[in-house]
């Protein structure tokens, strides 16, 4: 089997600290690549069939194809932060230069269609709290219902406050149906350490009779889950230690999420109208952790 935890630097190259394509991950669509660029360096490569995002974690970035250029204002941390980006078609070859030092996520897909490459501001991007209670969690969606349309690409934020779970109930999205979409999941994992050491979080899949698959691990800053099948979640953040994580989606059909709960664990959803979202959300920046 496919190993399902990467572990920070395991697939680095260069300056790309993460480098997880198709072929790593043994399946077919979904792939990400995280690169530390200094002020001024250039990352330049071919998309060839695939569709990119290029996500700013910190810095300011300019991004250069054929015809296009978008200049990145980004954002200091992914800590309560919502970034501009760009989307890059199929069969092009980017330049990404660092305008100050930083990090620049490139989440990608095998594209069904070509399209145009699109400037994306941070003002399109929507900002949802969902939960509540010790399950309350805040997504970013910066290729999920919003003004960009890409062909398979589907990307999002999620940032769980200490101590709460999120991707829960656990859900799955591994087959064709009204309810339910299939898609390869990547999850890229940030814990907000101090000054007492990194933090820690904690990150489960798990599978059905006929597919089985089992994950519990422990995840660091740095580490990728994938999620090939099977039903994922939860993410439990410890408690003093906020997570991040960015989830990169993709499958054989249109950019569309749809999934469905463990019939088990749903019912939890029915507790949070009595509940309130945790006062700690939306996340505010909070230089003295940065």
């Amino acid at each position: 089997m496919t190993e399902l935890v990467l572990r920070a630097g395991s697939t680095a190259s260069g300056c790309r600290d993460v480098v997880v394509d198709p072929g790593r991950a043994g399946w077919t669509y979904s792939g990400l690549t995280i690169a530390t660029l200094a002020k001024g360096e250039t990352l330049e490569f071919d998309t060839e069939g695939h569709e990119y995002l290029v996500l700013p974690l910190e810095g300011s970035f300019t991004v250069q194809s054929e015809g296009f250029r978008a200049d990145l204002a980004g954002r200091a941390t992914i800590w309560g932060q919502v970034t501009d980006y760009a989307f890059v078609p199929r069969r092009s070859v980017i330049t990404v230069t660092a305008v100050s030092g930083g990090r620049v996520a490139l989440p990608n897909a095998l594209a069904s269609e070509d399209l145009e490459p699109r400037y994306c501001p941070s003002e399109e991007v929507r900002v949802e709290l969902r939960g509540a209670g010790n399950c309350s969690r805040q997504v970013v969606n910066y290729a999920i219902a919003n003004p960009l349309h890409t062909s398979r690409l589907l990307a999002c934020e999620v940032l769980t406050p200490g101590g709460n779970w999120s991707s829960y109930p656990p859900h799955k999205h591994d087959e064709e149906s009204e309810s339910e979409h299939e898609l390869e999941e990547i999850y890229y994992f940030e814990i907000r350490g101090d000054e007492h050491g990194p933090g820690m979080a904690f990150h489960g899949t798990y599978g059905t009779a006929d597919r089985p698959i089992h994950v519990a691990e422990m995840v660091a800053s740095g580490d990728v889950a994938l999620v090939p099948h099977g039903w994922h979640g939860p993410c439990a953040a410890a408690p003093g230690y906020d997570l991040y994580y960015l989830n990169v989606m993709a499958g054989p059909g249109a950019a569309e999420w749809k999934s469905v709960d463990d019939p088990h664990y749903g019912w939890i959803r029915q507790t949070w109208q009595d509940q309130d979202i945790d006062p700690r959300l939306p996340l505010a920046v909070d230089d003295s952790k940065e």
